[in-house]
C-alpha cells in the first residue's frame, strides 16, 4: 500500500512538472512571437498574405524555400545550384522561427515567370490567386513584396556622377524605375540622371538593392507598408472621379485658424515688397 502511495505521489510530482514546463515553454514562446511581431521589416515572398494573416497562416513547412533553390532557373552555365532567394529563419533572427523572408542585399527575388514558391504553399500563407492577371495566368509583376527607397543624399546619381545601376538591374525595364533628367546647376555642363520609383509597378523584388554600388545601398527594400505615405481619408483628388465618389458621402470638416480669416492672396504675399 506504501509503495503504490509512493508510486501516485511521484505520479503526480511528474504530471505538475510537465504541466509546468509546458506552461514555461508556451509563455517564452509567446514572449518570443511578440517580440518578433514588432520586428516590422521583414520581407516576404511574393504572394504573401498581410504579416500579420501571414502568420497565422504560415505552417512553416519549407516547401517555398525549397521550390525557390531546386527551381530550373537557379543553376549557373556550369550546372552549379546558386543559394536559394528564400530563408528559413532560426533562432536568433528577429524574423519567427520557420517563417520564410529574404534579404536583397544577399539573394533577390528573381522573378520566376512560374512563381514556383507561391505554386509550393499548401496553407495559403502565399495567396496565389493575387498573382494571376486579367487572362487567368500567373503573373510575377503582380507581387508586392515591398517597394524599392532611394535615399538621395548616398545615391551616387544625385551627386552627379553617372550611374543607372538599379535602373539597369531592374526587371521590368523602364517601368519601375526610370531615369530623371535634371541639369547640373554646379557644373552647368552636365545632367543628373536620376531615378525613381514607380510604387504602382515596383515588386519589391530587390534587384535593384542588390546591384547597388554603393557600400549601403542608396536604394532599398521595404515593406510597403513602411515605405508610403497615406494622405488620410478626408484628402481627395479633385480631378480624379473615382476618388471623389470615395468621399461623397463624408461630412465636411472646416479648420478655422487666424490665417483662414485672412484672403489667400494676403498671407501668400506677405513679406514681398514691390
Amino acid at each position: 500500500m506504501k509503495h503504490a502511495e509512493n508510486d501516485r505521489r511521484k505520479f503526480l510530482a511528474r504530471t505538475f512538472q510537465s504541466v509546468g514546463l509546458a506552461a514555461l515553454g508556451g509563455m517564452v514562446w509567446s514572449g518570443y512571437a511578440d517580440a518578433v511581431k514588432a520586428s516590422p521589416l521583414v520581407l516576404r515572398p511574393p504572394g504573401a498574405l498581410k504579416e500579420e494573416d501571414f502568420l497565422k497562416a504560415c505552417i512553416k513547412c519549407g516547401l517555398c524555400s525549397e521550390a525557390c533553390l531546386n527551381r530550373e532557373s537557379n543553376f549557373t552555365k556550369e550546372g552549379k545550384r546558386r543559394p536559394g532567394t528564400i530563408e528559413m529563419a532560426k533562432g536568433g533572427e528577429d524574423v519567427l522561427i520557420g517563417t520564410p523572408y529574404f534579404v536583397p542585399r544577399d539573394v533577390p527575388c528573381y522573378m520566376c515567370d512560374d512563381i514556383p514558391c507561391a505554386v509550393a504553399c499548401p496553407s495559403g500563407a502565399l495567396d496565389i490567386k493575387t498573382l494571376i492577371n486579367d487572362d487567368g495566368e500567373l503573373d510575377i509583376t503582380k507581387a508586392r513584396m515591398g517597394l524599392a527607397v532611394v535615399h538621395k543624399e548616398s545615391c551616387v546619381a544625385f551627386w552627379g556622377i553617372q550611374c543607372d545601376a538599379c535602373y539597369r538591374a531592374c526587371p521590368l525595364l523602364d517601368e519601375a524605375i526610370t531615369l530623371e533628367y535634371q541639369k547640373n546647376e554646379r557644373t552647368g555642363k552636365h545632367a543628373f540622371l536620376l531615378p525613381v520609383v514607380h510604387s504602382d509597378v515596383c515588386t519589391g523584388c530587390g534587384l535593384c538593392e542588390k546591384a547597388c554600388i554603393t557600400e549601403k545601398p542608396a536604394i532599398f527594400v521595404l515593406p510597403i507598408e513602411h515605405s508610403t505615405g497615406k494622405a488620410g481619408d478626408h484628402y481627395i483628388k479633385g480631378w480624379d472621379k473615382a476618388d471623389d465618389e470615395r468621399v461623397r458621402n463624408a461630412k465636411e470638416i472646416h479648420t478655422v485658424t487666424e490665417r483662414s480669416e485672412k484672403e489667400a492672396a494676403d498671407y501668400l504675399n506677405e513679406g514681398i515688397e514691390y
